[in-house]
């Protein structure tokens, strides 16, 4: 029963940092452009190949 007091608070700091992370991303703009990613991976040119 006393593992539960440093559990919980444990537990709940962890995901207020967690939410925080979150939060600041969302912020900061890291969503903003989703299939810009996806694309310029398939999209890139002259890419050399090392064979």
């Amino acid at each position: 029963m006393m593992d539960y007091f440093y559990l919980i608070p444990t537990t709940v700091g962890l995901g207020l940092c967690g939410l925080a992370a979150f939060l600041w991303s969302l912020k900061s703009g890291q969503h903003d452009d989703l299939q810009g990613a996806s694309e310029r991976i398939l999209h890139q040119a002259d890419v050399p190949l090392s064979h």
